[in-house]
């Protein structure tokens, strides 16, 4: 069972405090070329990008500017689980959502909510079309759920004919969360995804896939139908959310294409005390695929500038017409 997405790893040759440019530089190069597990997949090739970068160090360079440098590298991976920590600045890729449209406005959302909602743990709901569909907000899998939180939230739900589960925006958090809450939507065990781990210090050094079981949840579950709002901003323990709820015969994906993020993340350290994290095992879905780059939903829908103008959330609007016709 996964439990977390921050992992840490041991990949320093040493333990002596460095500030040198170059034996950083090269200590983060080959802690991403022995353990990054997206190589082959996105077609980077390392070795130039390391001689590239090579080529800019100098042994003046200030550590503002250095910083600036590796980010710069890591970029070249395009990956969101990939950042550079320092005491001044985290270097971060947020290219993979920027060419997309936003499809999630707070404002616009708020009007929805109101201020008659219920909040159990990270979750944010209510009901809507005359209580006949039920609502819930979550806003990040870093907020923790509860058992108790869900089965309050369902039982207010219990004369509800179908339920929207809306989270766009949500960057993602803790795995647990992801498979509690996607456990009340199944009657029987399934294999929700694979995971593989990496053998060798190689590119392509990697075990056979492990497969990754959901078991039903013990408390109350929902069988009805169910619409998943998504959006681009959908990352990481939200993918994967997506990626297990797509799975059950009565849930529906409704919005834009998610994120992506399907790398469990480690962590390693450099010799000036900096810090790396970066996708390390690769997590596959239930046909054996990555969804690094992302998961197209069922139902394609967007927020037309027309109904933003006039305070409508398209894609919300859309999903409560179809559970109301289903």
């Amino acid at each position: 069972m996964l439990i977390s997405v921050f992992f840490c790893v041991s990949c320093r040759d040493t333990d002596e405090y460095t500030t040198d440019v170059r034996e950083n530089f090269e200590t983060l190069w080959r802690i991403l070329d022995e353990h990054y597990c997206f190589f082959e997949y996105k077609e980077v090739d390392w070795d130039e990008v390391h001689d590239r970068y090579a080529a800019q160090l100098t042994d003046t360079m200030n550590q503002y500017a250095f910083f600036d440098l590796c980010a710069s590298m890591l970029a070249e991976l395009k990956d969101g689980h990939t950042n550079l920590y320092s005491s001044f600045d985290v270097a971060r890729y947020w290219a993979w959502y920027t060419d997309y449209l936003p499809n999630f406005y707070e404002e616009l959302n708020n009007a929805y909510l109101g201020d008659d909602y219920k909040i159990a743990g990270g979750l944010e709901y209510k009901t809507m079309a005359d209580g006949q569909v039920g609502y819930v907000r979550y806003e990040s899998f870093s907020s923790g759920i509860g058992e108790s939180n869900l089965d309050y939230m369902f039982y207010y739900f219990r004369d509800c004919k179908g339920l929207i589960i809306d989270i766009r925006n949500n960057g993602g958090g803790s795995l647990t969360y992801s498979e509690r809450f996607a456990s009340r939507f199944l009657e029987e065990a399934c294999t929700v995804g694979y995971i593989q781990y990496k053998t060798g210090t190689g590119h392509s050094d990697f075990s056979e896939p492990y497969p990754i079981e959901l078991q039903p949840s013990a408390y109350i579950l929902w069988l009805r139908p169910v619409v998943v709002l998504t959006n681009r901003h959908c990352y990481s323990a939200a993918n994967d959310f997506v990626q297990k709820m797509r799975l059950f015969s009565q849930v529906t994906i409704m919005g834009d294409r998610t994120g992506g993020g399907s790398g469990f993340p480690f962590t390693s350290e450099l010799p000036n005390g900096w810090t790396v994290r970066f996708s390390a095992c690769p997590m596959l879905d239930a046909d054996g695929n990555l969804t690094e780059f992302g998961i197209d939903p069922d139902v394609q829908v967007s927020i037309t500038s027309e109904d933003l103008l006039r305070g409508v959330d398209t894609i919300l609007e859309s999903a409560i017409t179809f559970l109301l016709e289903e």
